[in-house]
């Protein structure tokens, strides 16, 4: 029998799930994909720091009247996600929930905000919690605001 988590195959089999859900989203303008194990599922193009080109992730999110929150926490994996990396470069993002797009600036939360995102965050999807506890890092909470 093959072990998934030494073989690739799970690292493999979530890549292609993601580039999946990307296209369905994109060409379902939102009507497929803008939920994820029910939960709200944005798609956030960043500008890739090395190659300059937009990059499309499709993440977790948190709707906060005009604001989107966004942790990076990368499955709870020890470095952040590259999208992170990318806003660290460059703050201007797009980000589309459904089929509304809006151009934003994405920063880190401030200490108030992580206070006040992180419960109900966790509440929304509960995996966060173990994400928080495992990773030797903090995890990044970004807020997204229009421009």
């Amino acid at each position: 029998m093959v072990d998934v988590r030494n073989s690739g195959l799970l690292a493999w089999s979530m890549k292609y799930f993601a580039k999946a859900h990307i296209w369905t989203y994109q060409h379902t303008d939102g009507r497929i994909g803008s939920r994820l194990l029910w939960l709200p599922a944005a798609l956030l193009t960043t500008t890739g720091r090395r190659t300059g080109q937009p990059r499309v992730t499709a993440t977790l999110c948190l709707r906060d009247g005009d604001r989107v929150v966004l942790p990076a926490s990368f499955g709870g994996r020890d470095h952040d996600p590259a999208w992170y990396l990318n806003i660290r470069s460059d703050p201007r993002v797009q980000v589309q929930y459904g089929p509304r797009k809006w151009d934003m600036t994405a920063r880190d939360a401030t200490a108030e905000e992580r206070n006040h995102y992180w419960p109900r965050l966790t509440r929304m999807y509960p995996p966060y919690r173990g994400y928080r506890e495992a990773a030797d890092r903090v995890i990044p909470l970004v807020i997204c605001e229009p421009i």
